[in-house]
This record gives structure tokens, C-alpha cells and sequence, in this order.
């Protein structure tokens, strides 16, 4: 039919499907435009993947008796250097311990031994007391005068008086039940501790 026969209704009728197609490609594009930011949103954003990426840590810079504090996943964690007189002291205590073989206390079945460690001058724990969450502060001098003659160093919690050894170990008197929990570690090398990689198991 030519545009010389064409009456006004076909003119309507050709108006209305160029709208109607129109607006339906209008909001198929739109549609997408929403959706991408949407679908975006379900990946992991850099800054999260980064807060469960592994943390290395050069330990060769950490000197005998001394402590660093660093976060992983938004926890605090300690890495201490263990003195040679530190760890004579260990074996000496048990009787005075809650759980010196950490049967009921949580670590990696790697560091289920009595330095709870892999290596045992290096001690790796979450840095949160097991009784309500507050920082141990270090008191690592051995017979510390404001700890007593018998002190073998460790943590005291500030909060409600929890005593742990420098093996994370807590003392019997304590409010906390639990030794301080040791997280998922292995070493690179001699020197490059790797904090949220298991020693076993790979990525935490």
C-alpha cells in the first residue's frame, strides 16, 4: 500500500509500534546499564580480597625478646622473638597451667606442641585474650617484680587480670579457659613467616 492510500489510522497505528519499539530498547538499555554495576557488586572488591590475602612478615628484623604487633583479616596479631632463657622457663610450669598440652585450646595441629609453634623461638597468637577479647600486654622479663619471683614472662590481660606464658599457655586463677589462640602460619624461609597460609593445607 502506498503513503497515498494511507489513512490516519495507519499513520497512528505505525506511530505507536515506533514508540513501543522504541521504549522497549530504551529500557532493554537501561536494564543493562543496572545490571552491571549490580553484577559488579557480587565480586570481591580489592580492598576485601585484601584483607584475606596472607600477611608476610620478615622475622630476621625481629630482635631476641621483642614483639611486633600486626593485623590480618582485621585481627590483631603478635609475633614474638623468644629469648633462649624463655624457653628454658617453658617446661618449668605446667602443674600451674589450665591447658599446658592445649587439648582444649585452639591452634593448628602443627603448633600442638609445647612451644606452640613451628619454630620455637618464634611464637605467632592472635593477639585477643580467650576470656572477653581485650590485648594481653607483654611482660616478657622473667621474675618481673610487678608479676612475681616466679613469673616465667608472658601476657598479662589488663581488662580482668588473665596470666598466659610466652607460649600463649593460660595460668591456672585466670578468668580465661582457653590458652590464646595461634592462627594459620607457615615460613617461606628461614626468615619470611607467612601469617593466613597453613603450613599444611595452603590458603586459609
Amino acid at each position: 500500500m502506498s503513503d497515498e492510500n494511507a489513512t490516519p489510522d495507519d499513520a497512528d497505528l505505525s506511530r505507536r509500534k515506533f514508540l513501543t519499539v522504541a521504549t522497549a530498547a530504551t529500557g532493554a538499555v537501561g536494564a543493562a546499564f543496572t545490571l552491571v554495576p549490580f553484577i559488579a557488586s557480587w565480586k570481591p572488591s580489592e580492598r576485601a580480597r585484601a584483607l584475606g590475602a596472607p600477611l608476610e612478615i620478615d622475622v630476621s628484623k625481629l630482635e631476641p625478646g621483642q614483639m611486633i604487633t600486626k593485623s590480618w583479616r582485621k585481627q590483631p596479631i603478635y609475633v614474638v622473638r623468644r629469648t633462649p632463657e624463655s624457653l628454658a622457663k617453658l617446661g618449668g610450669h605446667d602443674g600451674n597451667l589450665k591447658d599446658p598440652k592445649s587439648e582444649a585450646s585452639d591452634q593448628p595441629a602443627y603448633a600442638k606442641n609445647d612451644m606452640r609453634s613451628l619454630k620455637p623461638e618464634v611464637l605467632v597468637l592472635y593477639a585477643a585474650c580467650t576470656h572477653l577479647g581485650c590485648l594481653p600486654k607483654q611482660f616478657f622479663t622473667v621474675a618481673d617484680p610487678a608479676m612475681g619471683a616466679d613469673w616465667p614472662g608472658g601476657f598479662f590481660c589488663p581488662c580482668h587480670g588473665s596470666r598466659f606464658d610466652l607460649a600463649g599457655r593460660v595460668f591456672n586463677g585466670s578468668p580465661a579457659s582457653a590458652n590464646l589462640r595461634v592462627p594459620p602460619h607457615k615460613f617461606e624461609s628461614d626468615t619470611m613467616l607467612v601469617i593466613g597460609v597453613d603450613a599444611t593445607q595452603g590458603a586459609a
